[in-house]
């Protein structure tokens, strides 16, 4: 900065400003609101050209749309991610995820590159935006990528333009991905501008401004598309089921009563809007009330949007069968909508993958035994544990009731005069432990870091309002909205493997089982039929089951003896790798000792407790994952272990 350069702070003298500035902008767009303010190209104040590059943004946007008609198509996703708290996790792990095995053209891992190198050292990009308050993530998509052979020169211009558009140098990496139908570029660009502050893009540059860039760019290589082309495509649209340009064409025709006339004077023109209105009567999303006078459905567009997204969806679906050699009937393809269909999917998981990458929302092709093929959203990646191809799930939706735990701290504070802690739960309940009421606690923990609508005073003391279920209630359906459902895994062993296995397998559980799911004779559900029938002759030969008036009867405690067999013949195998000698927890019995690893059985996943000379194997729980290697204790009991992190007496628990 110059020494006639000045950046005025608004605020009272001495202080830094940024909170009294942020106030006094507010009220600078709030006043100009209420007055009517209007820009110069008449729109309303509404901050979205606030920030670098909305000049920019407004330039693009008034261009001739008849020229910006002959350019190339590109789908420019954009994401500003905040890097508190565990901000800078979520980027590592991000980072991780670009970088995976596959994503090449020749299936090689993905490699980060910069403006002037091939290859860059993520960890040294994810060391110089440590204290950034934000990224910003993008994923460029030119709908002619394929014709590229390689994307950094493309990548590298489209950044150096919108340098010039922002007025700043931008710290940024990048990967190609060439594992889709359409070869795409993942941006991620640090939220400093050359200055060190805060790098603020206008809203309308992100939504806009760069995709019209990346355009004109992608016009410049390949050359603006000709009038076939053009013509072509809108052709094809005629006959979509998704929301197309045509239909975009005629919301705008509509007139202030709501109806779209046709008219001659561009014959192409009226032919493709005469088609598209029949196509959209057909599915009776629009109506001609008059000869050449039509009324449009108020949820077109909406309707068209998910129509889209399935038909995309059940693409997905074939792709990834068809690779999988699974050949399914588009009549067994199902959507799975966990909010209308409460019944749980049982099956075999086919492939994990990504509906949006850059907000990390995942999806399951689960082959059920329902003999049908089913997409289901699952939420964010991290909410979900990993789940291997051809793994056993069971999916159900996410309960969004108010738990019991909920209802019981309802009752007890509705008792005490709106109040809880712990003391008061052992008053009111005299058979309940600290460690029981401690879980009560973090319940509640939970409830106000979601929703911040909970009081806990200096004491320990919440104040329980009279909605608290209402409340409870809110905060699982904020959670059903990032966790749609919950995925069990049944068995990490695909199914052949199970038939022969000496341990207790799904199988097992699922023939013994009270209310066994009924199996489909048609695709997964037949494999099971055949395998459960093979499985049965294997535990018949080994005296585990004997067949009786044509029928398999098996022993009272078969699963238990197949357990124990697995889990000697596992300890005798971690014995001779560990040095250290196997002792079997009873329930009682009070562990201690280091958490040092996990294993997966057939029957489960188990904690492997190290102790002196000695070690033994204890029912694994997810919460435990974060506390590998470190000191535990805990009492065995028959539904499992109570722990305590740590050697202190007051450590944190683990229920």
């Amino acid at each position: 900065m110059t020494d006639d350069e000045f950046r005025p702070k608004l605020g009272k003298i001495g202080s830094r400003g940024s909170k009294a500035g942020k106030r006094f902008a507010g009220q600078v767009q709030a006043a100009i609101n209420r007055a009517g303010g209007k820009h110069i190209d008449g729109d309303r104040f509404n901050g979205s050209r606030a920030g670098r590059g909305g000049a920019a943004a407004a330039l693009l946007k008034s261009r001739d749309r008849h020229a910006a008609f002959r350019q190339r198509r590109v789908v420019v996703k954009a994401r500003v991610v905040k890097l508190v708290g565990k901000g800078g996790d979520g980027a590592r792990a991000h980072l991780r995820y670009l970088q995976r095995d596959g994503v090449t053209r020749e299936g090689s891992p993905g490699e980060l590159y910069g403006s002037g190198k091939d290859r860059v050292d993520g960890k040294e990009f994810l060391d110089r935006a440590n204290g950034d308050r934000h990224q910003f993530r993008f994923i460029v998509a030119a709908e002619d990528g394929i014709e590229y052979d390689d994307l950094k020169p493309l990548t590298r211009r489209l950044m150096a333009q919108m340098e010039e558009d922002l007025g700043t140098k931008l710290d940024w990496v990048a990967v190609d991905h060439f594992n889709t139908g359409h070869p795409h570029t993942h941006i991620i660009l640090r939220g400093k501008d050359d200055r060190g502050e805060n790098l603020v893009i206008a809203r309308d540059y992100i939504s806009s401004g760069l995709r019209e860039r990346a355009s004109e760019l992608v016009s410049l290589d390949l050359g603006p598309r000709t009038d076939r082309e053009i013509e072509l495509r809108l052709r094809q649209e005629m006959e979509q089921e998704r929301f197309t340009s045509i239909d975009r064409q005629l919301l705008r025709m509509r007139d202030n009563d709501g109806f779209v006339s046709l008219d001659g004077r561009d014959a192409f023109r009226q032919t493709l809007n005469q088609g598209r209105l029949r196509k959209l009567e057909r599915m009776g999303l629009a109506e001609e009330v008059a000869p050449g006078r039509w009324r449009l459905d108020d949820e077109l567009e909406a309707t068209l949007r998910r129509a889209g997204e399935r038909g995309d969806i059940i693409k997905t679906m074939h792709r990834e069968l068809t690779g999988k050699g699974l050949a399914r009937s588009p009549a067994d393809c199902v959507v799975y909508d966990a909010g209308q269909n409460p019944e749980p999917i049982v099956g075999r998981v086919v492939v994990r993958g990504l509906s949006d990458e850059i907000n990390d929302r995942h999806y399951l092709i689960v082959d059920g035994v329902d003999g049908k093929s089913h997409y289901i959203y699952i939420g964010k990646g991290e909410a979900t544990e990993p789940t291997p191809d051809r793994c056993i799930v069971r999916v159900t939706p996410r309960n969004t009731e108010p738990r019991q735990v909920d209802r019981t701290i309802a009752d007890i504070a509705g008792a005490n005069g709106g109040r809880y802690n712990v003391d008061i739960h052992l008053k009111h309940d005299p058979s309940a432990t600290e460690r029981f009421a401690e879980t009560y606690v973090r319940r509640l923990e939970a409830i106000r870091r979601a929703t911040g609508g909970l009081e806990r005073q200096l004491d320990g003391t919440w104040i329980i309002a009279p909605d608290h279920l209402d409340r409870a209630s809110h905060y699982e359906r904020q959670r059903a909205m990032a966790e749609p459902v919950v995925v069990e895994k049944l068995s990490s062993m695909p199914l052949e493997k199970q038939v022969g296995f000496e341990g207790a397998t799904w199988l097992d559980s699922a023939v013994v089982s009270e209310t066994p799911k009924t199996s489909r004779n048609a695709g997964f559900g037949r494999e099971v039929r055949e395998a459960q029938t093979r499985r049965q002759q294997w535990l018949i030969a080994q005296g585990l089951a004997h067949e009786e008036q044509d029928r398999v009867v098996y022993r009272a405690n078969m699963i238990s003896i197949l357990r124990q067999r697995e889990l000697n013949r596992v300890a005798g195998q971690l014995s001779s790798e560990l040095g250290l000698s196997y002792f079997e927890a009873k329930p009682g019995d009070r562990l201690e000792g280091k958490m040092i690893r996990s294993v997966e059985l057939a029957s489960g996943k188990y904690a492997v407790i190290e102790k002196s000379r000695e070690f033994t194997l204890v029912p694994w729980r997810p919460v435990l994952e974060r506390h590998v290697g470190k000191e535990v204790s805990g009492i065995m009991s028959g539904e499992g272990i109570s722990w305590t992190i740590g050697r202190q007496r007051s450590g944190p628990t683990v229920s």
